[in-house]
């Protein structure tokens, strides 16, 4: 008798066949879908990687140090970093920081005489650089506002109309933009947009305000009708105000692109106070003087009626 075929050859040519023949596309109801699927172009997606390094200087006053730690909870994109002594050579020490953290920015904020406070904000490592002197510094917990956001969300960049007009104000714009402006697919940002970062320019100073967006919502979930039209904004902080000294060509440093000439250092301010104070001392000595010298060029006359009720 003849040899019955085995299941396992059977199936083998069974398997040829069927791999000779075009799969059927599959039914759906709106028609024939075919599995392939047309091939995407090969171009790669631009993604915002740019970082931003946070560091202050050594003695640093707690004041300072506050707004530095505000900063850094605003900004998910922001990497912070140990304290760095204020010397001469500290660019290029803050230069091989930066390029060590992967980041392309720098706030850097220096601390003089535990009393005035400096900001730079730089591009590393082909610049621009800017030098600000920070003035009227009111961190979150200070002001004790009412205003609260989610951390990490994006905030809206809104600058005045002022910045459009000049060179230097345009060029800031631009630095500001890149550093406080937070990419778009960061693993640690929020995807909406809940607070606003207005910028604005008064007197020759940029002036800093945090504000959040509010909405009138009758459910957790639902919003009123017409909320839209009833949005608020709310003040969250922090707030300060940066008056620019230089903007440099290079980072920490180069050629000078711009110098402020209605800035005066706060050495100079303090300087002028004190002279009105010792002005104020070295009045009174000269008016005892001269009354001094008045009374010995003209001495009273003896009073006749001094000696009327001595026995």
């Amino acid at each position: 008798m003849s040899k019955k075929r085995k299941h396992d050859e059977v199936s083998g040519e069974g398997r040829k066949k069927d791999e000779a023949a075009p799969e059927r596309p599959k039914r759906t109801l709106t028609g024939w879908k075919s599995d392939h699927v047309e091939k995407q172009s090969d171009a790669p997606v631009f993604r915002n990687k740019e970082k931003v390094l946070v560091t202050c200087s050594r003695r640093i006053i707690s004041r300072y140090r506050h707004l530095m730690l505000d900063m850094v909870s605003l900004l998910p994109h922001s990497k912070k970093d140990n304290k760095i002594e204020s010397e001469q050579g500290k660019g290029a020490t803050l230069n091989e920081l930066v390029e060590f953290r992967n980041c392309s920015y720098c706030l850097f904020f220096e601390c003089r005489k535990q009393k005035d406070l400096y900001l730079w904000m730089t591009r590393s490592p082909d610049g621009p650089s800017v030098k600000f002197l920070v003035n009227a510094v009111h961190t979150m917990e200070e002001l004790k506002l009412t205003g609260n956001h989610l951390k990490g969300s994006r905030p809206i960049l809104t600058f005045s109309s002022n910045f459009d007009k000049e060179p230097r104000w345009k060029l800031l714009k631009e630095m500001i933009t890149q550093i406080f402006g937070t990419p778009k697919d960061h693993r640690k940002a929020k995807p909406f947009h809940d607070h606003i970062f207005a910028f604005s320019i008064a007197d020759n100073h940029i002036w800093f305000r945090n504000f959040q967006v509010s909405v009138p919502h009758n459910e957790p979930d639902k919003m009123d009708r017409g909320g839209l039209d009833k949005m608020t904004l709310i003040e969250v902080g922090p707030r300060f105000c940066l008056n620019p000294i230089k903007i440099f060509g290079g980072s920490f440093g180069g050629p000078t692109l711009y110098a402020n000439p209605l800035f005066v250092s706060p050495n100079q301010i303090r300087a002028m106070e004190k002279r009105k104070k010792a002005g104020k001392y070295v009045k009174k000595v000269k008016a005892k003087t001269r009354r001094k010298m008045h009374e010995l060029q003209n001495p009273l006359e003896p009073d006749e009626f001094a000696d009327l009720w001595k026995e």
